[in-house]
């Protein structure tokens, strides 16, 4: 359904007794820059004040802030079919646009084109440094940045980080204006928030809202504990600042979710923090260098948690270790449970994931870890890599059983089979039943270990399941991925 114009719709409000405004009172004047109070009467009996709550201006913050925020094209040449161009007179969803095509001469054979895309950034040196997003400058083959005086130049970009999303660039200008750069680390939920950038190309846009989630994670991106806010950020609006009420950044806008794709109430931007921290690393080694342990881990449900003996469910789950990796060297093992690093509480993947990517290649971290129920002190010297990678963080949910029916038929690999599926575990599974399946373990799957003990023949299996009491959580491996999968033996 189209939407109405406005013309048509005042028409119509005209004819049914109604104005745009919605009532025939003229709409009071408010003195310009002035604060708008919004007034809610208490709905108590007990003859309560009405609360008045002062909504904030952020002209003042938009004057001082506005001119460091630029708009960037990017345009690299790509080789294949043309973009589709809409029928003179339709827009490109227009229906009408695929009746006419179907008369239309065939398909242009491939070409190479320009292709072009719009973002944001913003001055963070007098002397040309901007940040943005690395996707708004990802494979360009010219990038141009216009300033809000209207004068453009060519930017180099000086390096990206897909990871963290983040790109610095580089102009040539001096006495440039510059933002105010803020602690993301003290933004509190529901605190103002506001957003400047270029959304459809509609240049130094501004558009306001709330912090309404901080530490998110999205999918595919590991490293980042995204800021979530309700401000009304579009394509264009990417690598743009978000300014606290202080006029300070402290977020770079990256993301939305949208079924659309468009604004539908949720935006993502990246801490500033964290892309501060990125920038220098770009400036100074023209790549970000990142921490390594050398493991795969899961995040601890509370299946897990009972299985292992846990308070809560939290720390993260080890279910593979590289051979002589760091983690190897460290003396950490299958089945280990990292609690804290450096004194920082574990609570999922996701913040053993952070804290290793932020530490630096090289440097010692303290660990604290739960084997076989005892917590125990670890020192480990980090290597170096691009990432560290991460099982699945939800584990599946076991269900009760009856004691003694488990309906796990296992078969011994030879040593040709090992080598044929890629794996040093020894029982792959040939069938389940009743609880294994109910509880997610599936036919092909091999089984490492039952919580930290190796089993390596159907005995050993039996055994490790007879004195696990009423949980056990198996280690399986599903094709390349190790994960832990917790089994409700008997009633408790």
């Amino acid at each position: 359904m189209r939407p109405m114009n406005l013309p048509a719709l005042a028409i119509f409000l005209t004819m049914i007794g109604l104005t745009l405004a919605g009532c025939d009172k003229q709409p009071a004047v408010l003195p310009k820059n002035a604060n708008v109070p919004v007034t809610a009467a208490s709905t108590t009996t007990t003859g309560a004040a009405p609360v008045s709550v002062a909504l904030p201006n952020f002209t003042a913050l938009v004057k001082k802030e506005g001119p460091a925020v630029i708009n960037i094209s990017s345009t690299r040449k790509v080789r294949g079919a043309p973009p589709f161009q809409a029928f003179p007179g339709l827009t490109p969803d227009d229906p009408f646009n695929e009746f006419l095509r179907r008369f239309a001469p065939g398909d242009e054979p491939p070409r190479e084109f320009r292709s072009q895309s719009l973002g944001s950034g913003f001055i963070v040196s007098a002397d040309g440094y901007i940040l943005t997003n690395a996707h708004v400058v990802e494979d360009a083959d010219e990038v141009t940045v216009r300033l809000t005086d209207q004068r453009e130049f060519k930017a180099k970009v000086v390096g990206t980080d897909r990871r963290s999303d983040i790109a610095l660039l580089k102009i040539p200008a001096k006495d440039l204006p510059v933002v105010s750069i803020g602690d993301s680390s003290k933004l509190d939920v529901g605190e103002w928030v506001v957003a400047i950038g270029s959304p459809f190309g509609f240049t130094n846009s501004v558009s306001q809202g709330i912090v309404s989630a901080k530490g998110r994670s999205l999918p595919g991106e590991d490293i980042i504990p995204f800021i979530q806010t309700d401000v009304p950020v579009n394509p264009g609006n990417s690598g743009g600042p978000l300014f606290n009420t202080n006029g300070e950044v402290v977020g770079i806008n990256s993301q939305i979710y949208s079924r659309s794709g468009g604004y539908m109430g949720l935006s993502f931007a990246i801490p500033i923090n964290l892309a501060m921290k990125v920038k220098d690393e770009l400036l100074k080694h023209g790549t970000v260098r990142r921490g390594r342990l050398g493991i795969t881990v899961q995040s601890v449900g509370p299946e897990l948690a009972k299985s292992f003996d846990l308070a809560k469910a939290s720390g993260a789950l080890i279910t593979s270790v590289e051979k002589d990796g760091p983690a190897d060297r460290a003396g950490l093992q299958i089945g280990d449970i990292i609690l804290k690093f450096d004194g920082k509480d574990m609570a999922s993947t996701d913040d053993l994931v952070r804290a290793v990517a932020n530490a630096a290649p090289g440097s010692s971290a303290k660990l604290q870890v739960l084997r076989n129920g005892a917590s125990r002190e670890m020192t480990i010297s980090l290597g170096e890599a691009k990432s560290e990678r991460m099982a699945q963080k939800q584990e599946p949910q076991a269900k009760p059983t009856q004691p003694g029916h488990l309906g796990i038929a296992v078969h011994e690999l030879t040593h040709e089979e090992q080598l044929a599926l890629h794996t040093d575990g020894h029982l792959v599974v040939e069938a389940v039943t009743d609880v294994a399946a109910e509880s997610g373990i599936q036919p092909g799957d091999i089984i490492i270990a039952v919580n930290s003990q190796r089993v390596s023949t159907t005995k050993q299996l039996r055994t490790a399941l007879d004195k696990a009491g009423k949980r056990a959580a198996v280690l399986v491996q599903r094709e390349d991925t190790r994960i832990f999968i917790p089994l409700k033996l008997k009633d408790e």
